[in-house]
């Protein structure tokens, strides 16, 4: 039986994991039983204070645990990262928008994972080493952003790094800015969405896993949007702030209003598509902008450009945006 407590550092590869997920990940032989009870009684601890198996982990966060049977030791070794050619580290190097000694930000485009999974086989966590420039080590996720969704997306370049944004994220010091281009035309021009979420997962065969709005047994999700403009009442342009992390969050907020954003079959059906727009296949929606805290004190404000589809449509509908 190991007989040290130890605090071990979440890699990108697990981020936004639940935590009983990251334990059966890296500790196979522990049972869930046994863990509730070391949670239960504060011997797992997560940032230094006590968690819950449903608690999320971030890239950078420690955890810690401990004293375990050998049995329970870690199983799984790291994965190797495959070798990118000279063509693929140079698109990927052109997509860096910011970079200083604490961090950098690329423009993702819509399309690019940001972590693999099913039938995932390119994805940004696998290409980071591209990014490493003058660091130590290769910069780490502490944020995600959908895969069809375009825009700003953060990289710390150290763990020291890594442990500070993703505190700002998690206590929502991190200001977030999205675009939407949603059908319809939201009343009022602009408001706060407060809506509860949970996640909702289709019987065998009968769809995917996707979030839908419950107040009773929901996480409270909350989001403002600003009418930025409209071509009449078919389609608008929004800025949104989610004041919350919740998955799909924006998504399903704006289809509660009654505008879902264009191209999002998955919450807002038949109504997310318009018959006369090129491109309207593709999601309407760009991470604008992130307003980073500096740790020597104020901050950065770093902007992606809209992607060609969204620029199409608000060109063939004339949309533009006075921020």
């Amino acid at each position: 039986m190991a007989t040290t407590v130890q605090t071990v550092v979440v890699g990108s590869d697990d981020a936004d994991m639940r935590l009983d997920r990251w334990f059966k990940r890296h500790y196979p032989a522990l049972t869930h039983g046994r863990l509730e009870k070391l949670l239960r009684t504060g011997q797992v601890r997560l940032n230094g204070k006590r968690a819950q198996g449903s608690d999320r982990v971030a890239a950078g966060d420690s955890v810690r645990v401990p004293p375990l049977p050998t049995a329970d030791a870690p199983a799984r070794a790291p994965r190797a990262r495959p070798a990118l050619d000279e063509r693929a580290v140079r698109e990927l190097r052109d997509l860096v928008i910011y970079r200083d000694a604490e961090m950098l930000a690329i423009d993702k485009p819509a399309g690019l994972a940001v972590q693999g999974g099913t039938g995932t086989s390119k994805h940004l966590d696998a290409m980071l080493p591209a990014l490493q420039f003058d660091a130590e080590e290769p910069p780490r996720l502490v944020h995600r952003l959908d895969r069809d969704t375009a825009g700003v997306l953060l990289l710390a370049r150290t763990r020291k790094a890594a442990a500070r944004l993703t505190s700002l994220f998690r206590t929502r010091d991190m200001r977030k800015i999205y675009w939407a281009v949603v059908v319809g035309k939201p009343k009022p021009d602009q408001g706060d969405i407060r809506l509860a979420l949970a996640k909702r997962i289709g019987r065998a065969g009968e769809g995917e896993e996707r979030m839908v709005v419950d107040e009773k047994d929901g996480e409270p999700a909350r989001t403002l949007y600003r009418l930025l403009d409209a071509a009449s009442n078919k389609v608008s342009l929004l800025e949104l702030e989610p004041l919350t992390g919740r998955t799909h969050q924006l998504r399903v907020h704006c289809a509660a209003l009654g505008t879902p954003i264009l191209g999002d079959g998955k919450y807002g059906g038949k109504a997310a598509f318009l018959a006369d727009t090129v491109g309207t296949q593709r999601l309407h929606l760009l991470a604008r902008e992130l307003q980073v805290p500096r740790s020597g004190g104020g901050s950065i404000a770093i902007r992606a450009e809209l992607p060609p589809h969204m620029r199409e449509t608000m060109e063939f509908f004339a949309l533009s945006a006075t921020e």
